[in-house]
C-alpha cells in the first residue's frame, strides 16, 4: 500500500508527475481515461481563471474578502475526484477546485463570495457542507458524518480539508482522536501550502511532516506531492479504499504552496521573500499536468486560448448577471442560520425591521 511505502516517518513524498511533466513510475499511475484527463485538467484551468476573475472583482470593490486558490488546484481536485457522489466534503474556505469537480456552479459560488447567503446552499445531491470560516471546526462535522454512516451501515465516507495551520487547533486533535478511537471512514485532507497567514510552518509544529501526526491517535498518515494531481488522486482513492473496508480514517499531506495572499486582506510581501514565491511558481500544478497532457497528444495551445476564453466569457456574464441580481435580501441573514429562528434571533430581526420601519426604508 502507498501509505506503508511512504511512511513519513522515513522522509519519504509520494510523487508520480514531476514539475517537468514527466512520470516518476508508470507502476504508481493511476488509470484514469483519455477524456477524464482533459476534463480534469479542464477544471483545473476553470478553477484558475475564476480564481483570477475574483481577484479582480475584488480589487475593483465589486467583490467581498475572497480567498485565492492559485497553486493549489491539483491537490484539490485530485483529492475530491476519488470520491463518489454519496461521500461528504467538509471544506474550509480554499476549496475552489474541490467545490467545481463535486458539481457546484459557479453562480452559487460567487454569490458566497459577493456576500449572498445563497451562495451557501447547493444541491442536496451534492453532498458539501458549507464554508467553514473558524478554523478546524469542520473536521469534527466530517468525523461525525462518517460515524454516521458507520452506525447506520451505509457505504459512504467523508473528507475534511483544512490547511497547515488548522493542525494547531483543538479541534483538530480532538477530530483526530475521535476518528481513531471509532475508525470511522475519514479522510483528513491537510492543505500544507506553507503558510497559515504569515506564519511558516516551523513556527506552526515541531514535526518534520504533519502526515506523521496520524500515528498518534493510531491511523496511517502519508506525505503527497500536492502539485501532482496523480499522486494526489492515487493516495486519496487508496484511503477512500480503505475507509470503505472498514480500515478507518487517513490523514493526508498535500504539501504544495499559496502563491497568492491569504486572502484579499492580506499582503504576502510582508512576511515572504519573493524568491520562493518563484522557486514555487515552477512547481505549478498547472503546468506540469499541461505538459503532460501536451506529450500525450491530449492537449495543445490552441486548443487550451479556445478553452480560456470561452470560461473567461463565461465568467463575466455569470458575475454581470449576480451584480444586477445578486443583492442580499437582509432578512436571509436571520431566515438561514438555523431551521427555525432561535428566540434570540426573532428578537434581533423585530429590532432590525423596527429600526428600517421608522425610516421609511421598508
Amino acid at each position: 500500500m502507498l501509505v506503508d511505502q511512504y511512511n513519513p516517518f522515513e522522509g519519504k513524498m509520494l510523487q508520480i508527475l514531476d514539475q517537468e511533466g514527466n512520470i516518476t513510475d508508470e507502476k504508481l499511475l493511476p488509470e484514469i481515461p483519455d477524456e477524464e484527463l482533459v476534463r480534469l485538467f479542464k477544471i483545473m484551468l476553470y478553477t484558475r481563471v475564476i480564481d483570477r476573475k475574483a481577484l479582480m472583482y475584488q480589487r475593483q470593490g465589486r467583490m467581498l474578502t475572497y480567498a485565492p486558490n492559485e497553486g493549489q488546484e491539483a491537490c484539490q481536485i485530485g483529492s475530491v475526484y476519488a470520491l463518489e457522489q454519496r461521500d461528504w466534503m467538509a471544506p474550509a474556505f480554499r476549496e475552489l477546485g474541490a467545490w467545481l469537480t463535486r458539481g457546484v456552479d459557479l453562480k452559487t459560488l460567487y454569490l458566497y463570495w459577493y456576500g449572498n447567503e445563497m451562495g451557501s446552499k447547493v444541491s442536496e445531491e451534492i453532498r458539501i457542507l458549507p464554508v467553514s470560516i473558524p478554523i478546524s471546526s469542520q473536521l469534527l462535522h466530517a468525523v461525525g458524518l462518517a460515524y454516521a454512516a458507520k452506525v447506520r451501515g451505509l457505504d459512504e465516507v467523508s473528507i475534511a480539508y483544512f490547511g497547515d495551520g488548522g493542525t494547531s487547533e483543538g479541534d483538530f486533535h480532538e477530530a483526530l482522536n475521535l476518528a481513531g478511537v471509532y475508525k470511522t471512514p475519514t479522510i483528513f485532507l491537510c492543505q500544507n501550502n506553507q503558510w497559515s497567514i504569515s506564519v511558516p510552518k516551523h513556527f506552526q509544529t515541531a514535526s518534520e511532516t504533519f502526515a506523521q501526526k496520524a500515528y498518534a491517535y493510531g491511523f496511517k498518515g502519508i506525505k503527497v506531492d500536492g502539485n501532482d494531481i496523480f499522486a494526489m488522486y492515487a493516495a486519496t482513492k487508496e484511503a477512500v479504499d480503505r475507509a470503505r473496508k472498514g480500515e478507518g480514517p487517513t490523514l493526508i499531506e498535500a504539501y504544495t504552496y499559496r502563491l497568492g495572499a491569504h486572502t484579499t486582506s492580506d499582503d504576502p510581501t510582508r512576511y515572504r521573500d519573493n524568491t520562493e514565491v518563484e522557486a514555487w511558481r515552477e512547481k505549478d500544478p498547472v503546468k506540469r499536468f499541461r505538459i503532460y497532457l501536451e506529450k500525450r497528444g491530449l492537449w495543445d495551445e490552441e486548443i487550451e486560448k479556445a478553452y480560456v476564453a470561452e470560461k473567461e466569457e463565461e465568467v463575466e456574464q455569470v458575475f454581470a448577471d449576480i451584480e444586477q441580481n445578486g443583492g442580499t435580501a437582509f432578512d436571509d441573514v436571520f431566515m438561514y442560520q438555523y431551521a427555525e429562528m432561535t428566540p434570540i434571533l426573532k428578537e434581533q430581526y423585530a429590532e432590525w425591521k423596527a429600526f428600517f420601519q421608522e425610516r421609511g426604508m421598508l
